[in-house]
């Protein structure tokens, strides 16, 4: 079926399959999240965060609240990357005020042989059920984007427990059992498929992969225990176009532009010339630093614009190179967007 003939908004969809368009499509990571007032008085109603992910109702209603606030380019269901770990046999929490928590580790054979492969009925039925409310209830208003963490990303959670500012654990277990790692990676990578093509099911119409820590690991080792299993996730996922976001890893754009994905996202750091000079075939998403949403009115715009024309007409969409923040405000961001719906290539 044709996803784009369905979509009062389908710029998102055509930017990623080399369409043309006559302005930019936008949305940001985290567009739906503790800055909006909106999201905040519901979160208060909810006992936790993952009560917020295993109810669809509300998870719909957190998806769309930025669609409705700020009038954004498409939606993003609200979820989390963990729901892989618990989806295998790894629970975790989260703790307010420091993130995520796993009572249990995977740090060693014995350990990883605990783990399963993700079941009939699982957490992740949570996800699809909001989806298809979602995509009900979008009736076709803009995209819905689906979304999972990369393998070696969730590997550091597992292997971590935690968050951590260098993840000193997974990345020392790289080095002292690269076996473990590839057979914990490989698991991770057999149940992030599965449930991509579960949310492709329930119809989203474009998948992002999250590979937030990338930009810890060497090039080397990125490439020996991350890039691999991207691109088999690229490989097997079909039907959807695909977006590739591996924060911090602008030392390996050659090699991602190489992907079956039709967009590769970029963080903050990295300059649209760098990233075009390595990247020819993609779309490029991306990389206002998540900062400027703090900056006057003025220099919203101004920033704004000047990064729209760094790009090739037709191939970009813009995007923060991060996630907003909790204190930022929603009349900022929302003049960010009204900023490249105003624009015009041709103009």
């Amino acid at each position: 079926m044709n996803q784009i003939a369905l979509l009062e908004n389908d710029l998102l969809l055509k930017v990623a399959k080399g369409e043309k368009v006559d302005r930019p499509p936008v949305w940001i990571m985290r567009q739906a999240g503790r800055y909006l007032p909106e999201y905040m008085a519901v979160r208060k109603q909810a006992r936790s965060f993952r009560a917020m992910i295993e109810k669809p109702e509300l998870a719909a209603e957190f998806t769309f609240q930025p669609i409705d606030l700020i009038v954004v380019d498409a939606a993003i269901i609200f979820s989390d990357i963990l729901v892989i770990p618990e989806a295998i046999g790894l629970p975790y929490e989260m703790i307010p005020g420091k993130g995520p928590f796993f009572p249990n580790t995977v740090r060693s054979a014995s350990e990883l042989n605990k783990l399963h492969s993700i079941a009939e009925e699982s957490n992740l039925d949570d996800t699809y059920a909001a989806l298809k409310l979602v995509k009900k209830e979008l009736a076709g208003r803009v995209p819905l984007i689906g979304f999972a963490g990369a393998p070696w990303t969730i590997f550091c959670y597992m292997a971590e427990g935690s968050g951590s500012k260098t993840f000193s654990i997974p990345k020392s277990i790289l080095y002292q059992d690269p076996v473990f790692s590839h057979n914990l990676l490989e698991k991770i990578t057999e149940a992030t498929i599965t449930y991509l093509k579960g949310q492709i099911a329930a119809g989203v119409d474009i998948v992002q992969i999250f590979d937030s820590w990338a930009g810890i690991l060497h090039k080397d080792t990125y490439m020996e225990f991350a890039f691999p299993y991207i691109q088999r996730i690229c490989e097997e996922i079909q039907g959807v176009p695909k977006i590739v976001f591996a924060k911090g890893a602008f030392y390996a754009l050659e090699e991602l532009a190489k992907l079956d994905c039709q967009v590769i996202g970029l963080d903050w750091q990295t300059q649209p010339s760098f990233a075009l000079d390595r990247i020819s075939k993609q779309a490029l998403q991306g990389n206002l630093d998540p900062c400027l949403v703090y900056a006057p009115d003025d220099i919203i715009v101004e920033k704004t614009e000047a990064l729209i024309r760094s790009f090739p007409k037709g191939r970009h969409i813009v995007n923060l190179g991060h996630g907003m923040y909790p204190d930022m405000k929603p009349e900022k961001l929302k003049l960010l967007v009204q900023t490249v719906k105003q624009f015009r290539y041709d103009s």
